[in-house]
């Protein structure tokens, strides 16, 4: 078995009872998004997809810890690759990549591999995929938050507006309609006008829905 696919077996051990939207069928998404992007953009392949099956194994730890998920992922990694006899510089290079994807940490990656990498996770948060997403990871929050009381919203708490539609409305503004500004690559550039034609026609129908559910007869 070579390294990508031990890699992908590591890391659907830490995606295991994940219950929001980063499970493994995220991080092969993300995968290929890389590879398709990196066909166009550039960028070593090996690196882009170790990072790629990696950058989300530290997430159970944050949802149990606290903390920073990419910090973790960078860790566990380093320690995995390390293992398995990987040069330092390409382990630095995929640790580089983890620490700068989130979206909400607002890093400016330096390196193609880490644009690359930052692209593909946020493409992921967009079109069919990406309301799928959000929609699962608001319920899963949700109810995390009614069983142990963990609040483990967004900085605008969106997940935890009273009515989950306007809240859906309210994360719709500030994340996926923000993500075509922020992206790195003119590959992802051209791929999220793509989603987000699917988003604004699905909103549309569901605040037209919404709203003729809540009129008087």
């Amino acid at each position: 078995m070579d390294l990508i696919e031990k890699t992908r077996e590591f890391a659907a051990t830490f995606h295991e009872g994940e219950p929001s939207s980063h499970d493994m069928s995220h991080i092969n998404r993300v995968e290929a998004l890389c590879m398709e992007i990196q066909k166009e953009e550039g960028g070593d392949l090996l690196i882009l997809r170790l990072a790629a099956l990696l950058h989300d194994v530290g997430v159970i730890k944050e949802h149990e810890e606290g903390g920073d998920h990419a910090l973790y992922s960078a860790e566990i990694a380093s320690e995995l690759l390390t293992r398995a006899g990987v040069e330092k510089k390409t382990i630095d290079a995929v640790k580089y990549c983890i620490l700068t994807h989130r979206f909400s940490g607002g890093k400016i990656p330096e390196t193609i591999e880490a644009r690359i990498l930052q692209d593909a996770d946020r493409l992921d948060a967009l079109g069919a995929i990406g309301i799928f997403r959000s929609i699962l990871s608001m319920g899963a929050l949700r109810m995390l938050k009614h069983v142990t009381g963990l609040d483990k919203g967004d900085s605008k708490k969106t997940v935890y507006i009273e009515d989950p539609v306007e809240g859906f409305n309210e994360y719709m503004r500030y994340k996926p309609f923000t993500i075509p500004e922020r992206l790195n690559t003119d590959t992802a550039k051209r791929i999220a006008g793509e989603r987000l034609k699917i988003m604004h026609l699905y909103l549309e129908a569901l605040n037209l829905e919404t709203e003729s559910g809540n009129q008087k007869p």
